[in-house]
């Protein structure tokens, strides 16, 4: 992998352990020499990670609809800030651009993001890495919900097997190095009622 892109909050959160790992997961990924791919603002998580991986030597790529910059959170540090029309293009360029994704802790807007990472995995759009960095058990109960969407049908297993959980970034990291996508496609079955 020669990028990554990190979804997180745009808040630090309420355990100081998820700005401790934003940071250590920002070092990591300078250290490897990979690119960090992110949303480009200098607040919260997305701050301290950008912040991370530039004192350590990175590179740091941001991708931020004009919008959200005109409301003075745009980091001004980065290597390369892409200005973008929408949410929609800012995800659609910060794929374009990785090579993987992982997810801090955040909210909706995180969610979103690397929910629709896998979508695309599932339907064969892509055969890059993803997952979760699972900091303090953040993603525990989300973890136990997704198990369940596969014991109700309404995800195979070896889609919810693509998504990788961790609770540090090194180990994440190597994960999603090793990731080989399933050879298998999303198809919606039908059943008699």
């Amino acid at each position: 992998m020669r990028s990554l892109c990190v979804f997180c909050g745009s808040s630090p959160g309420a355990d100081p352990g998820y700005a401790r790992a934003a940071v250590a997961t920002g070092k990591a990924i300078a250290q490897r020499g990979m690119t960090l791919v992110y949303g480009g603002a200098k607040v919260g998580l997305m701050g301290l990670i950008a912040d991370a991986a530039l004192d350590a030597g990175g590179e740091v790529i941001g991708v931020l609809p004009t919008a959200l910059g005109r409301k003075e959170i745009a980091h001004t540090g980065l290597t390369r800030l892409e200005m973008v029309d929408s949410m929609h293009a800012r995800k659609a360029r910060m794929a374009e651009l990785s090579d993987g994704f992982v997810a801090l802790p955040g909210g909706a807007g995180t969610l979103e993001e690397i929910f629709e990472i896998w979508t695309w995995g599932q339907l064969g759009f892509h055969a890059k890495p993803f997952g979760f960095l699972n900091i303090a058990g953040f993603y525990d109960g989300l973890a136990g919900f997704l198990d369940h969407t596969v014991d109700q049908g309404f995800v195979k297993p070896v889609h919810r097997q693509m998504l990788t959980f961790n609770d540090h970034p090194d180990t994440l990291i190597d994960a999603l190095a090793a990731y080989e996508a399933p050879d298998v496609a999303k198809w919606v079955e039908r059943f008699e009622l």
